[in-house]
């Protein structure tokens, strides 16, 4: 090829060549002719040089073809620069097809405008859409996992072939049927790894029975944790007594210095007295009062007020205004409550600068203003000591990941919390044990031990993991190979995660097809 003048117009640099060779070669029969039946010129979009955008206007040839084939005329192309009914020349071509994949309509066609690449979205999809799906070949190992189209509405699965982490296919639906299908269209899978669902069980069982099932260990983790979870909201009551016993003791003590407890309390009151809510609390009750000794009943004091019937119901019967600001003053949570411990304990031990105790507290991650640490202080200042804080027994989720995380991952705070967690409750002590010894068989692959984990489950106290165990009674042999074998589905999770970024990318406006285009071709 040679090129005959370079020029640049309104932005475009533009290429014009013509080819210089005196043959070309028939594309469908492959024989060579020199018989030259007519020339015209092609405009291609090529890549852009310095972000501006290049055409080349190239002169070609069509040829009379001279072989033994119905082909009477074929135009010639230039290798690794045309192809035939193209627009673009071949490295331009790939270029918009690896922007199509990747960023799909309009993100793309905004990144090729700046690149100097102008292409439109629609393009940009039909490109995609029109590539051939990769050939699946032969798969021995087979991940499958499902997703949401629509999340509560339309399913999908995606499949992968777990030797290289490659999707190979995607389709709609995620029953038993579906699996089946498409395992009996493509023999030779020896290991299927999946979830813990029935459906994909089912389908695994009747499209390939001779194949070997493996449950997935992050599945079976997580399904062990939510059971776990189940455990400690039942036996949290355990929780909230020992936080009660250590408040009774922590009150024993400080009883025996009366006159600091009642400064203190004293001195509480007075804060709460002097807020907002107080005030706002005593003219109410005064109001609502006033209308009882009138003769008024609490629908009529509704009416008059304003307020809801509960609370109008609630100022009623109250006998005097301090039970109403007891309630205010014990009833209501607070940022500090969690950190009040702490702030006691720096108090007592002769840190009484509030600046100094906020700090320390924020770096905690308190989110508490200075001004309410300030104001919570403020008694214990006029007293000189602080009094028992009532211990905060640990939230579900808490204790939960202390059951759930390996000692040696926790800080000294979170494993002194759990030995307290354990010594409350006998139960938890006993689930902490049997959480250690399945995490030992999943992370070692020692499911040689299964069979003794869940007998002893069996005679154990403890009703969800029971149901656990039940569980995987009807998934056994899965969950023995998953104990067992290397082979996990974490290639599968990786690949769904995906989807999702693509999914997200396209503001879920495309089509199921396009979505499978993407996930299959791209690299």
């Amino acid at each position: 090829m040679q090129i005959e003048r370079i020029e640049r117009r309104f932005g475009v640099v533009t290429f014009a060549a013509h080819v210089v060779s005196s043959s070309a070669m028939c594309p469908r029969c492959g024989a060579t002719s020199e018989r030259v039946h007519s020339r015209y010129e092609r405009r291609l979009g090529d890549l852009p040089i310095g972000a501006q955008p290049v055409i080349v206007e190239l002169t070609v040839r069509r040829f009379f073809c001279e072989g033994p084939c119905p082909t009477r005329t074929f135009a010639e192309q230039v290798e690794g620069l045309t192809s035939r009914y193209a627009r673009r020349s071949v490295p331009a071509a790939e270029v918009v097809m690896q922007l199509g994949l990747m960023l799909a309509g309009r993100p793309a066609a905004r990144l090729a405008a700046v690149f100097g690449l102008p292409v439109g979205r629609n393009t940009l999809i039909r490109t995609v859409r029109s590539l051939p799906d990769p050939p699946i070949g032969a798969v021995e190992v087979l991940g499958v996992d499902d997703f949401a189209v629509r999340r509560g509405r339309v399913y999908g699965t995606i499949l992968l072939d777990m030797a290289d982490h490659r999707p190979i296919d995607l389709f709609e639906g995620r029953e038993a049927d579906d699996l089946a299908a498409w395992l009996r269209a493509h023999t030779g899978v020896e290991v299927v790894c999946r979830d813990r669902g029935g459906a994909y069980a089912d389908g695994a069982r009747r499209g390939a029975p001779e194949a070997i099932q493996v449950a997935d260990r992050f599945h079976l983790w997580k399904n062990l944790g939510e059971h776990v979870k189940k455990t400690v909201t039942a036996h949290h009551g355990c929780l909230r007594q020992a936080a009660d016993d250590a408040m009774r003791e922590a009150q024993q003590t400080w009883e025996q210095r009366p006159e600091a407890e009642d400064l203190a309390a004293a001195a509480a009151a007075r804060r709460v007295d002097d807020t907002v809510i107080a005030q706002r609390i005593r003219r109410t009750f005064t109001e609502v009062h006033e209308l009882k000794a009138a003769g008024l009943g609490i629908r009529r004091i509704k009416r008059a007020t304003g307020l809801a019937k509960a609370t109008v119901a609630r100022y009623y019967h109250a006998q005097t205004v301090e039970e109403l600001l007891v309630t205010t003053r014990t009833g209501k949570s607070s940022v500090l409550d969690e950190y009040k411990p702490y702030i006691h304990e720096r108090f007592n031990a002769g840190v009484t600068n509030i600046k100094q105790i906020w700090t320390e507290i924020h770096e905690m991650g308190c989110p508490a203003a200075y001004g309410t640490l300030r104001d919570y202080m403020k008694p214990f200042r006029q007293v000189g000591v602080a009094p028992p804080a009532r211990p905060a027994a640990p939230k579900v989720g808490q204790a939960t990941t202390w059951l759930l995380t390996h000692p040696d991952n926790l800080d000294e705070d979170e494993a002194i919390k759990l030995k307290q967690v354990k010594a409350a409750c006998p139960h938890l002590e006993a689930t902490a044990e049997f959480v250690g010894r399945f995490a030992h068989m999943l992370t070692e692959l020692e499911g040689n031990k299964l069979e003794a984990w869940l007998n002893d489950v069996d005679s154990s106290d403890l009703p969800h993991l029971k149901t656990f165990a039940n569980g995987i009674r009807h998934d056994h042999d899965a969950v023995l190979n998953g104990l067992t074998l290397e082979h996990n589905s974490g290639a599968v999770e990786g690949a769904v995660n995906r989807l999702k970024v693509y999914k997200r990318q396209m503001y879920g406006r495309a089509n199921f097809d396009l979505l499978r285009k993407r996930v299959l071709l791209s690299p």
